[in-house]
């Protein structure tokens, strides 16, 4: 099978291809050689070189960002979804895309369900909710995974943001009223390809297991790096952002489990393979 991957170069799509790579032939499509939001050029890349299957990582994901460029985030993660919708369509293949918890309201005490309603509380998460809509009313072959608190290498994130900070500062001031489900970009990754395999088209809920706050998850990348940095818990109205932020962002997994047959491991432990990944290249 020869599957493209567009946004390749971003923190999910270099791990993706690598993923992907052990078993596909796989065309890496970052940005400067494919725009998605650009009709034209998505139907002349994709149609000059037909694959079996589009999994698309390009994203615009600046949250804060967005309140203020709106129509950048609506054309690349709305309309750039509707133009590879409707190319994968003509050529009968499937695609897959990537969205995000922000499409909900967050105002729900327990974990979201696949088919709960979407109510984005920023410009960020309506730009993602559009390509939702593009997605599922074009495309009747497609798999869209929601996923949350991504981190990973070869890109900015939480977890590496802390470890930076606490090399400045002996102390963090980290919001502890917002939780959610922290995921490493190469279990995502490696539950997409599964996925994929099965054949089971559908919407998705993938992340590591476990709810956390901020605040806690703070606390756990400090005392796993073995750092001397206090971190203190702050409401989010001591945190004032540009983008209002959902208050729970917990995902419902199933129907993964049934579908592949396991969940990703907690979050404790991909964290934890990732600092231990951290230091072996050189940092803490």
């Amino acid at each position: 099978m020869k599957i493209i991957v567009t946004g390749s170069g971003g923190l999910l799509g270099r791990e993706v291809v690598r993923v992907f790579q052990k078993e596909y032939d796989v065309i890496e499509l970052p940005h400067n050689r494919l725009d998605i939001s650009d009709w034209g050029q998505v139907r002349e890349v994709l149609l000059n070189n037909p694959p079996d299957m589009v999994v698309n990582c390009a994203a615009y994901t600046a949250v804060d960002k967005a309140e203020e460029d709106i129509e950048k985030a609506n054309l690349t993660n709305g309309l750039g979804v509707r133009n590879l919708a409707l190319v994968c369509r003509e050529l009968g293949i499937p695609l897959v895309h990537i969205s995000t918890d922000y499409v909900f309201s967050g105002e729900k005490r327990e974990p979201w369900g696949i088919f709960d309603r979407r109510e984005p509380v920023n410009a960020y998460g309506y730009s993602k909710y559009l390509g939702e809509r593009y997605l599922e009313t074009i495309s009747p072959q497609y798999y869209l995974v929601r996923t949350s608190w991504l981190f990973g290498s070869g890109g900015p994130n939480f977890v590496a943001s802390i470890l930076n900070a606490a090399s400045k500062q002996p102390e963090l001031r980290v919001v502890n009223d917002q939780v959610g489900c922290p995921t490493y970009a190469v279990h995502l990754a490696e539950g997409i390809l599964e996925l994929v395999k099965t054949g089971a088209f559908g919407v998705y809920h993938i992340t590591n297991q476990g709810g956390v706050s901020w605040y806690e998850l703070a606390r756990f990348i400090i005392q796993e790096a073995r750092l001397d940095v206090a971190i203190v818990p702050v409401s989010s109205a001591e945190f004032p952002r540009p983008a209002r932020r959902p208050r729970n962002s917990i995902l419902d997994p199933f129907p993964l489990r049934e579908t592949i047959g396991r969940l990703l491991p907690p979050w404790q432990d991909a964290v934890s393979e990732y600092l231990q990944d951290f230091k072996s290249k050189g940092g803490c």
